[in-house]
């Protein structure tokens, strides 16, 4: 008789989108159980009255096959009618471009959470849409966004500052306002308490995974679970794989290097998070670092070129 395990993944952004295609994969071709990805929701927003949840669309469109990989956001074959109309009356971010398809995306959403349901059935009623093979939950159903706070004491939510700034403009600490009222979101304790391995896919540790832990009650759950808790690093060669995460590891006093970003998440067995930590071959000098924080180093190609490596890495994380 097959064991099945039950796997658990935090997620957000591009890459934890890849990764999360990568799971979905490699647990198919083992006969397995489809995994819970756990999503980041501290990059949400309202704009002209819609509500946005920027990482759990580009989860789900991976995973339902319609993203647009080539600009790593929204819907493939998208056009902008909508979004222009809105800038003819002034209204909107000029330079946050939303698709037509993926406006209808946000519509539903909008309307749902205005009829009373909670962002956890929102993201529910949004995957009924297609066979994603793996089940999405929001870290919390409250609302809790990221702000950046730069130089100049000027609080700034995330996004503008991801999208319009280019994250040019020098933060000087992130802050998830209302998070230490929060709970997890329904089945994330669950999940995790009950999973045989949980994986911290290769995200932004400070503003895609960083918010998930922030949630009181995650980080006890990943603590305390029997699960293998393994992460997969950003970082490949000393530099950030894609976007400025290095600028938000700076602001947090993190190095951006893969033996930084593993001291950042900490050992399980020093109260930290980690039982393994995958790096890639080109730091594979930082193995012996990471060894010595009590975690276990596992050395593999952590490039997601194309499906064939997503599932590669997955496959190894599962391993590991």
């Amino acid at each position: 008789m097959t064991v099945t395990p039950r796997v658990v993944v935090l997620a957000g952004g591009v890459g934890g989108a890849r990764f999360s295609l990568g799971v979905r994969s490699a647990l198919a071709s083992r006969g397995e159980a489809p995994a819970t990805i756990v999503v980041n929701t501290g990059d949400d927003l309202w704009l002209t009255g819609i509500r946005l949840q920027p990482d759990v669309d580009s989860i789900l469109y991976a995973l339902a096959g319609v993203n647009d990989t080539q600009r790593g956001w929204g819907r493939t074959g998208d056009s902008e009618r909508v979004h222009h109309e809105v800038q003819a009356y002034g209204a909107g971010w000029p330079w946050f471009t939303l698709g037509d398809l993926d406006l209808g995306t946000h519509l539903a959403r909008t309307g749902w959470l205005r009829e009373g349901l909670t962002p956890s059935q929102v993201v529910a009623g949004l995957s009924r849409r297609w066979d994603l093979g793996a089940t999405l939950l929001p870290m919390t159903d409250a609302e809790v966004d990221t702000h950046v706070v730069v130089r100049d004491g000027e609080r700034l939510h995330f996004q503008e500052w991801w999208t319009r700034h280019r994250a040019t403009l020098e933060p000087i600490a992130f802050e998830n306002p209302g998070v230490d009222a929060a709970t997890p979101a329904p089945g994330v304790v669950e999940a995790i308490r009950g999973a045989d391995v949980v994986l911290i896919a290769p995200s932004n540790p400070v503003v895609s995974i960083g918010p998930i832990l922030a949630v009181p009650g995650i980080r006890e759950a990943l603590r305390a679970t029997d699960a293998r808790v393994v992460g997969v690093s950003p970082i490949i060669g000393g530099r950030v794989v894609r976007g400025m995460a290095d600028v938000c590891l700076t602001a947090i006093g993190v190095d951006t290097s893969s033996s930084g970003v593993a001291a950042h998440y900490g050992a399980r067995a020093a109260d930290g998070l980690l039982d393994a930590w995958l790096l890639a071959e080109e730091d594979a000098a930082s193995a012996s670092a990471v060894e010595a924080l009590g975690i276990r180093p596992v050395v593999v190609p952590l490039w997601m070129t194309d499906a064939a490596a997503s599932t590669a890495l997955a496959e190894a994380a599962l391993t590991a």
